[in-house]
């Protein structure tokens, strides 16, 4: 107890008290008004309890040479930035899978802009997570570059700071998870956007250049607010994931992560029979395809991700007994499932991810192919489709099919991994559906001419309806099947136990 009484460790003791929110009462109180959380709130969340292992809390911003030392220790905390090595969800998915890299920005200092110091640490904890594959989660809030840290005279633009390219170098090694609320512009938003997935909450503001900078290069005057609110980024395919606030970010945050760091125990089942008949009868009618994988997933297990962008193309995350599973299915309510430029990028981008962090994938599929036609093709259709080509063609991980109906075209080639055979068991359901081109699309062009010889237009009619229908007799699952096309037709009530064994046999004893 002697030790205590020793002036350098009471002053050890009281340096440490000044990075305790109950110390900076009046940065914490508010944050508390805007109904934020502070850092160190958000630190405590993410992190399990007494895991947190912190680098750098004794720094402080490079402003010696201006402002008061005690001033600095008492007003830039860590120089804005908390890192370090920490476990998340140790209690899911055992502590050998939990370990990862915390990072907050503390919007409460400097308006949590990025310092001398701050890069410096920032290096430091890549560094460490680079060396090890440690996953990231960081939190983002803050205002980009810092012009006043004077006490850095070895530099004058600071152009050669290495932090963003080492942020961007960890991409396929490390897992980053981005959460921003608040404003988060430049530098901030540069590492934002370099994340593999980027959640925000209804109150963000993310750009690349904040109010300043934008009048300085002559823009014009904005507020904050103007400046990339996350009702835009959320159609624009910036963010995956919009949250509540801070407390629901962080739960998703942890969600995610957890997908990527292996199977859990304990999970519920809901019943299978509702998937013999949950397809309407007539093939032409829609269905809500987040009914299938609710069912077939563990129950509460789906997480979805981009849902308001390239919306024909559902991607996510579900469990099967409680292993994890990257998703990718169709959703014939929006453009019956066409796959257009952007749901073809975003789902090439979804697939990249889960091929350099390990995660097999399951499809559910329900396509009419490609998006067509003049516009489409506008939109740069020829370059964007193909990144779903490079992307399937190039995946090493497990890929699994399943056709709920529609598979035609090279779209449905797209989505399973380029073409039927590459993934590791295709099947289709009953009600499954193939073909070159969509039926009615193939009756019009090979028929064109017998349909056009008939003036009566219901005679006309009656043909079209007859040659749709025995084309669908020819492209039913079950002729696909034996034309060995596909693997199999299954039960729509052993969709669960079917993947699960396809992905078991793929693992082998990896």
């Amino acid at each position: 107890m002697a030790i205590k009484n020793q002036p350098e460790f009471q002053k050890f003791i009281r340096r440490v008290e000044k990075s305790s929110d109950e110390f900076r009462a009046s940065s914490t109180e508010k944050r508390h008004s805007k109904q934020y959380r502070t850092a160190r709130e958000n630190l405590a969340h993410l992190v399990d309890q007494d895991s947190f292992l912190e680098f750098g809390q004794f720094a402080v911003a490079a402003q010696r040479s201006r402002r008061d030392y005690e001033e600095l220790q008492d007003k830039t905390n860590a120089d804005g930035i908390i890192t370090g090595f920490c476990s998340i969800n140790s209690e899911l998915v055992g502590s050998e899978n939990s370990q990862a890299v915390a990072i907050v920005y503390d919007y409460s200092v400097l308006a949590g802009t990025q310092g001398a110091f701050h890069h410096l640490k920032l290096d430091r904890i890549c560094d460490q997570a680079k060396k090890f594959e440690l996953p990231i989660v960081i939190f983002t809030e803050g205002g980009g570059g810092r012009p006043g840290d004077t006490d850095v005279l070895i530099q004058i633009a600071g152009l050669h700071i290495p932090s963003f390219s080492n942020w961007a170098q960890l991409t396929g090694s490390s897992l980053k998870i981005a959460v921003n609320n608040g404003y988060c512009f430049a530098g901030n938003a540069a590492l934002f956007g370099c994340s593999d997935f980027r959640i925000a909450t209804k109150t963000s503001w993310i750009g690349m250049a904040g109010p300043a900078m934008i009048e300085g290069g002559g823009l014009g005057v904005f507020e904050p607010t103007d400046i990339g609110p996350v009702s835009v980024h959320e159609q624009n395919g910036v963010v995956d994931y919009v949250a509540d606030n801070e407390e629901d970010a962080t739960l998703i945050a942890k969600k995610l992560l957890a997908y990527f760091q292996g199977p859990i125990s304990e999970f519920s089942v809901k019943d299978q029979e509702i998937l013999r008949n949950i397809m309407p009868e007539d093939r032409r009618y829609t269905y809500e395809v987040r009914d299938i994988i609710n069912t077939v997933a563990d129950e509460d297990s789906f997480l979805e991700l981009k849902k308001n962008y390239g919306q024909s193309i559902v991607t996510g995350f579900i469990r099967i007994e409680g292993q994890p599973f990257a998703l990718l299915a169709s959703d014939c309510q929006k453009l019956g499932g066409a796959i257009d430029s952007v749901s073809a990028e975003k789902a090439a981008e979804f697939i990249s991810i889960c091929n350099d962090h390990d995660l097999s994938i399951l499809v559910l599929a329900d396509t009419p192919g490609f998006m067509v036609g003049p516009a489409s093709e506008e939109g740069g259709a020829v370059r964007r489709m193909a990144s779903l080509f490079k992307q399937g063609a190039n995946i090493k991980v497990p890929l699994v099919a399943i056709f709920l109906r529609k598979g035609y075209g090279l779209g449905a080639q797209a989505l399973v991994g380029g073409s039927l055979h590459n993934p590791v068991y295709t099947a289709a359901w009953p009600t499954g559906e193939f073909g070159g081109m969509g039926i009615e699309g193939a009756v019009k062009l090979g028929y064109k001419k017998e349909l056009e010889s008939l003036e009566d237009p219901n005679e006309r009619k009656e043909l079209f309806d007859k040659l749709v229908a025995k084309m669908y007799e020819v492209g039913q699952a079950i002729e696909a099947a034996s034309f060995l096309e596909i693997d199999a037709v299954i039960d729509p009530i052993e969709t669960r136990n079917i993947v699960l064994k396809a992905f078991q046999s793929a693992q082998g004893n990896s």
